[in-house]
């Protein structure tokens, strides 16, 4: 891996590189993707069809496009057994995590009859695309499902790519079913999309739209934005570690790699304040990566978008790490909780040496759908209130309004919004 020094310059150019893979940055593709749309828009059923049967090779029509019982049970027998415990331990710490999310209606009252509050409702129906090219997420499944679950999200619906023969991943179904997906049809692509979004004959329109896609499906969803809710327009994955001289270098090394085995466009960044580590890190991550089965992805990863920055004390450190927002951030420091404290923009935070960015992946149970491409300096991760509404409950006494009506008639009248302050004051003629 490249080692530099961390300057002013190499963070400025470092930005301005991996602000390119975000997918506001691949304009040419937006006709196309606007083009499939409107076709869907206008003709439904047909139009997901024949792009199912020319990106997918597959044949689907209103009787198959629907993944039926019968499917899921053979699904069961395909996957190991141990896969299925183990998705169910996962399953349920993602749960237990996001119950502590919840939010509840409230009402404050007071004695002169103004009653204030909120009603908190969950979305009636919700759309979570899961991708089936060149790999299956069951994963990914369960974590943008169970926090719909968990808010009481009416119904779910799922859509995932089919093979030639019309076959979804059997992981993806099992893992789709004891998260309690209600539908699963089997389209992909920004036509997927589209279909959540307008609604077709097989397809029911979504209120939002969440999941992981390619850059049509990011595109897709930029492009819906309006029409339905979505969770976010997800960039290539990425890993920052900020590290000092007490990191173990063959951890710090496995976990960058963790990241740039994803795709060619993922990120993966070690900063340190130990030129030692730094040699170190670049010289287990050729060796590590000699043995690893996705070597190529890694390497054309690591050419692109792989760094190791040497900061000159943790105070430079601190800052590049917020400047960047980086979507998973570990902190393998002598104090990483005190170091933590001083952390104001990452999707996730890992840390210590024994919490690899993997665990939050799989199976701590905190989601790992998270803001990237530096939009962790206003975006947070999927979690429960994605997948809820808020409603604001006013209610006045004729007692409570009367001492302060003079004072909303004045505020109107400022704003020559005449009709407003009649509202008030017809409330109190003689």
């Amino acid at each position: 891996m490249r080692i530099l020094k961390l300057t002013k310059d190499t963070r400025k150019n470092l930005l301005e590189e991996l602000l390119k893979r975000s997918p506001n940055s691949y304009k040419q593709y937006e006709q196309t993707v606007n083009d499939i749309i409107e076709n869907v828009r206008q003709n439904g059923d047909s139009a997901v069809f024949s792009y199912t049967r020319q990106f997918d090779g597959a044949e689907i029509g209103e009787d198959t496009i629907r993944v039926t019982k019968e499917e899921i049970k053979k699904a069961y027998e395909l996957v190991d057994d141990a896969l299925i415990h183990v998705m169910k331990k996962s399953l349920e710490n993602i749960r237990i995590y996001h119950e502590k999310q919840k939010q509840y209606s409230w009402f404050d009252s007071r004695p002169d009859g103004v009653l204030l509050g909120q009603k908190v409702t969950p979305l009636a129906r919700v759309g979570v695309y899961v991708p089936g090219g060149k790999a299956a997420y069951p994963s990914s499944v369960l974590m943008n499902v169970l926090p719909a679950k968990v808010a009481g999200v009416e119904k779910i619906v799922m859509t995932t790519p089919c093979n030639k023969e019309g076959k979804v991943n059997p992981a993806t179904l099992a893992a789709a079913d004891l998260a309690g997906v209600d539908e699963i049809y089997k389209t992909g692509g920004a036509q997927a999309i589209a279909a959540l979004a307008f609604g077709t004959k097989s397809i029911p329109k979504v209120d939002k739209i969440v999941g992981p896609g390619n850059i049509y499906v990011a595109l897709a969803k930029k492009a819906v934005f309006g029409h339905v809710s979505i969770d976010s327009i997800a960039g290539p994955s990425e890993i920052l570690i900020l590290a000092d001289d007490t990191a173990n270098p063959r951890y710090v090394a496995a976990d960058l790699l963790s990241q740039a085995e994803h795709d060619e466009l993922a990120s993966a960044i070690l900063i340190t304040t130990s030129e030692t580590l730094a040699d170190q890190v670049s010289k287990e991550v050729d060796n590590f990566t000699r043995t690893l089965s996705r070597k190529d992805i890694i390497e054309k990863s690591l050419e692109n978008y792989g760094y190791i920055l040497i900061a000159q004390d943790m105070e430079e450190a601190v800052a590049a790490v917020n400047e960047i927002a980086s979507e998973h951030l570990e902190i393998l420091t002598a104090n990483p909780f005190e170091t933590m404290m001083k952390i104001k923009n990452a999707g996730a935070i890992f840390l210590g040496a024994y919490a690899s960015e993997p665990l939050g992946d799989y199976f701590a149970g905190p989601n790992h759908v998270l803001p990237t491409n530096g939009t962790a300096k206003f975006f947070s991760p999927l979690g429960v209130d994605d997948f809820i509404k808020k409603s604001s409950i006013i209610a006045y006494s004729r007692e409570a309004l009367e001492p302060i009506y003079k004072d909303i008639v004045q505020f109107a009248e400022s704003e020559r919004l005449t009709a407003h302050a009649n509202s008030i004051k017809v409330r109190f003629e003689d």
